[in-house]
């Protein structure tokens, strides 16, 4: 970038909280992302949830209460992940928070 960029106001960079490395971001969060597959079809994927929470009660929860399908899936990066079909962020976000779970700003929803 040169000088121009970096000094506008307003001017973010967003690769800015990836240099601060994983365990900086990650740390007590609770992740809500979307995953588009094909299509007009996507997934809402959670994450970082407390371990003492049994998510395969929690997603079982989930799908009553949004009328979707999902599963809870072992990834070897991210460890344990809730996959829900459909954008279901906004809902997650304010089960979550409803339930008590976790705090609103523990709570990072991405591609919003």
């Amino acid at each position: 970038m040169n000088d121009l960029e970096l000094n506008l106001p307003g001017a973010n960079d967003p690769f800015a909280e990836a240099e601060r490395g994983d365990d900086v971001l990650t740390k007590g969060l609770v992740h809500i992302r979307l995953q588009q597959r094909n299509g007009r079809k996507s997934l809402t994927t959670v994450q970082g949830l407390d371990e003492k929470i049994k998510l395969e009660k929690l997603t079982k929860a989930f799908k009553k209460e949004f009328c979707c399908n999902g599963c809870v899936v072992d990834d070897q990066e991210l460890g344990r992940v809730i996959q829900l079909q459909g954008d279901q962020r906004e809902n997650v976000r304010k089960f979550i928070v409803n339930e008590k779970l976790a705090s609103k700003k523990n709570i990072k929803v991405h591609g919003i």
